[in-house]
């Protein structure tokens, strides 16, 4: 994250590596550099869901505190009760403070939220697979092929150029009516 900035970026509060310069005062405000503006944690959680790179300075010591910043985040959404985080695992994180296994903690966790992440991404995309190509999709698109047919015996028919066609349909129209007559005369 780290990144010199150069002198158009350092106008925008950007570094040369496109991350954005938050700076922390002593009375707790956030200022982004970028936008020459205060913001609040709620922002900066705002811009974490939308993918924007940036790094939290101490404004009196210029040291990094984004570490701390988003941990700050973090627990305030546990507070709201948008917990994620379970009891278990934060005790089971404290005992790792000192161990000797704590350098091994964070690229392991970065390495499963990333196949977290990856993971949810196929699942989303089987998902939407799934509904393309649904069995009850193709059920659907034949039921309505069915619907469509037997309604459109019920539409009135383009005229026919054939008047012999036209001739042998009256005949045997004829025919069935004639039968009709028979067999009403048979029961009656």
């Amino acid at each position: 994250m780290a990144g010199k900035k150069s002198s158009s970026a350092a106008g925008r509060g950007t570094t040369d590596d496109g991350v954005i310069t938050i700076k922390k005062y002593a009375n707790r405000r956030l200022y982004d550099t970028q936008r020459s503006s205060y913001i609040t944690l709620e922002d900066l959680a705002a811009m974490v869901r939308e993918g924007h790179e940036f790094r939290v300075l101490d404004a009196k010591s210029e040291e990094d505190i984004t570490r701390s910043v988003l941990a700050q985040i973090i627990m305030e959404e546990e507070q709201r009760g948008q917990t994620m985080l379970p009891v278990n695992f934060l005790r089971q994180l404290i005992t790792l403070y000192g161990d000797s296994m704590q350098a091994l903690v964070p690229g392991y966790l970065e390495a499963s939220m990333d196949s977290f992440r990856t993971n949810q991404q196929k699942m989303r995309t089987a998902i939407e697979g799934a509904l393309v190509g649904n069995p009850l999709a193709e059920i659907a698109k034949r039921n309505m092929a069915m619907l469509e047919a037997a309604t459109s015996a019920f539409r009135p028919q383009p005229p026919r150029s054939d008047t012999a066609s036209k001739d042998a349909e009256i005949a045997a129209l004829r025919a069935e009516l004639a039968e009709l007559k028979a067999a009403l005369r048979d029961k009656g």
